[in-house]
C-alpha cells in the first residue's frame, strides 16, 4: 500500500474502496489520505467502510486470499490507523461552523450586465437569456453602486471579485466598460484590487472587444459544447442557425492573444451526446487545453438527464478518466475543470464544508440591482435579498439559510465518502430539483462521486503512487 497524501480536515468514520482504470484506491475521508492499495487490502476496506476489525475480516476473506496475505494487510491496516490515516477520528464541528461563521464579508459579485441573449440555448436555465423578467440591461449606475457595496461591505479582504454575467453580457458591452474603468478607479480609495470576470457565449467578440477583455479581464468563460452537430443541436441563433462556427473562430482569437491569462471554455452536455469525452477531445483539438463540461441541469425536456441515463454517463467519465491521463502522459497540456482537484494545495477548511458562498460572500445583482444570493436565483421573487439602493434587506433570513447549509448539516452529505471533495454540492440544483437548498439533487451526487473517483484515480497513477 502507497500513501498518497494527508491532510487534516476530519468528520465522520468512514473509507471508501473503489476500482477504477485497474487500480484499486483507498480514500479516508476525514484525514484526507489516499491510497494505491492490493486487491486484498481493497476487499478489506469495501468490506468494512465504517470500522475495521482484524477478527471480522479475517474471517471474511480467508477462503479468498491465503491468510498470510491478509494478515500482511491488516497490519498495514492497524498501523495506518494507529497514525490516523485510516478510520480517522472526527473533527469538533462546532469549531468547524465557528470558522464558517468568521467569514470577512462579501467576496464577489455577479453583475447580470444584460438580461437578454443573441442566441436561443434551448438547455438555458435563464429561459433563453431573460430569466423571464424580459429584457433588461443594467445602468451604469446599478454598476457602480454594486461595486461601492462590495468595496463597503468585504470587511479587511485585499482583492473582491466582479463577475460579468448575463444573458449575454457582450449586448451591453459599453457598461462593462465603465464598469470595468470605475473599479480601477475606486482601487485606490477602498483599498480593495477588484478581479474581472466576464462570461460570454462568444459571438459578438470582435477585436475591440477582444483587446479590452485580454488586457482587463481576469479570465474568460467561453460557451462551446463541443463537435460542431453537437454544439449546433442547443446553441443556435434566434433564427435557428448554428453557432458552432462563429463561437470557435472568435474563441481561438481571444485565447490566442491572451498570453497565458486565465480562461477556460465551458460546455454543457445533454442526453443527445453521453459521448461527451468525443467533446472534451474536440475542443482540445481546437487549442484549447482549459475545459469544462458539465451535464444539463433541468427536467422535463427530451434531452434532459434522467436515471436511466446514469449508467451510461458513469461509463463514460471512466472512459474520459483513462484517455484523459494517457493524454496528459504523452505530453499533451489539458486540464479538465472536474478531474482538477488540487490535493497538495490543502484548500481551507470552509470551502471543504460548502462548495460556495452563495448567499453570504457571493451575491448576483439584477438588471434593476436586486440582491440575490446567486446567479441561478435570479428572477425567483422570493429570493431578493435586497438592493443595491438601500443595501440588504434580508428580511427573511436568506443569507443564513445559505451560511447553515452545508455537510455537515445536510443529513445526505453527513454520510458520504466524497463530501470534502464536493463541499455539498451547488445549492441551485438542489432547490430546482428538490424545493430546498437543503436535499442535494440525487442524480447529481451520483455524477460528482464518480467524477471524484476519476480524479483520484488520476492523482494516483500520474504520481505514480499506485500499488505495486
Amino acid at each position: 500500500m502507497s500513501k498518497r497524501r494527508h491532510n487534516s480536515w476530519r468528520e465522520a468514520l468512514v473509507v471508501h474502496a473503489f476500482k477504477n482504470n485497474g487500480l484499486y484506491i483507498a480514500v479516508d475521508t476525514n484525514s484526507g489520505s489516499i491510497f494505491g492499495i492490493d486487491e486484498v487490502t481493497y476487499e478489506i476496506l469495501k468490506a468494512f467502510p465504517e470500522d475495521f476489525s482484524r477478527e471480522k475480516a479475517v474471517e471474511k476473506l480467508s477462503g479468498m486470499f491465503d491468510i498470510t496475505t491478509v494478515d500482511e494487510a491488516c497490519d498495514e491496516i492497524e498501523n495506518l490507523k494507529e497514525q490516523g490515516l485510516l478510520y480517522s477520528s472526527e473533527l469538533d464541528e462546532t469549531g468547524l461552523l465557528e470558522q464558517l461563521d468568521n467569514n470577512n464579508g462579501l467576496k464577489a459579485l455577479c453583475l447580470h450586465i444584460a438580461h437578454g441573449c443573441n442566441l436561443a440555448c434551448e438547455y438555458c436555465f435563464a429561459s433563453k437569456g431573460d430569466y423571464c423578467t424580459g429584457n433588461q440591461l443594467m445602468s451604469e449606475e446599478v454598476a457602480m453602486l454594486a461595486m461601492d457595496y462590495l468595496a463597503e461591505h468585504s470587511g479587511n479582504r485585499k482583492n473582491v471579485e466582479i463577475d460579468f454575467f448575463g444573458g449575454e453580457p457582450l449586448i451591453n458591452f459599453d457598461v462593462v466598460k465603465k464598469a470595468v474603468a470605475y473599479g480601477e478607479k475606486i482601487e485606490s480609495r477602498s483599498g480593495k484590487t477588484f478581479h474581472f470576470t466576464i462570461t460570454t457565449n462568444g459571438t459578438l467578440l470582435d477585436k475591440d472587444k477582444i483587446d479590452f477583455i485580454n488586457e482587463h479581464m481576469d479570465n474568460v468563460v467561453i460557451s462551446l459544447d463541443g463537435r460542431k452537430y453537437v454544439h449546433d443541436m442547443m446553441r443556435i441563433y434566434r433564427n435557428g442557425s448554428g453557432s458552432y462556427d462563429d463561437i470557435v473562430n472568435a474563441a481561438r482569437e481571444l485565447v490566442k492573444s491572451r498570453h497565458g491569462k486565465s480562461y477556460f471554455v465551458r460546455g454543457t452536455f445533454t442526453n443527445k451526446n453521453l459521448d461527451f469525452s468525443e467533446d472534451i477531445f474536440h475542443i482540445a483539438g481546437l487549442g484549447f487545453d482549459e475545459v469544462s463540461i458539465e451535464p444539463v441541469v433541468g427536467s422535463g425536456e427530451t434531452f434532459h438527464i434522467t436515471r436511466e441515463h446514469i449508467p451510461a454517463i458513469l461509463d463514460e467519465y471512466e472512459k474520459l478518466a483513462k484517455k484523459y491521463l494517457e493524454y496528459i502522459k504523452s505530453g499533451n497540456k489539458l486540464r479538465f475543470y472536474h478531474f482538477n482537484l488540487e490535493l497538495f494545495k490543502g484548500p481551507c477548511i470552509q470551502r471543504r464544508i460548502v462548495a460556495c458562498g452563495a448567499g453570504f460572500e457571493y451575491l448576483a445583482v439584477s438588471p434593476e440591482g436586486h440582491f440575490y444570493p446567486c446567479h441561478q436565483f435570479v428572477g425567483q421573487k422570493q429570493f431578493i435579498m435586497g438592493d443595491v439602493y438601500k443595501g440588504l434587506r434580508d428580511t427573511q433570513g436568506i443569507s443564513e439559510q445559505f451560511r447553515g447549509c452545508n455537510v455537515i448539516t445536510k443529513e445526505e452529505c453527513r454520510k458520504c465518502w466524497a463530501k470534502y471533495y464536493c463541499s455539498g454540492g451547488c445549492h441551485a440544483n438542489a432547490y430546482f430539483s428538490n424545493g430546498s437548498i437543503s436535499i442535494p439533487n440525487e442524480l447529481a451526487c451520483i455524477m460528482q462521486r464518480k467524477r471524484i473517483e476519476c480524479a483520484i484515480m488520476i492523482e494516483v497513477a500520474s504520481s505514480g503512487f499506485e500499488d505495486n
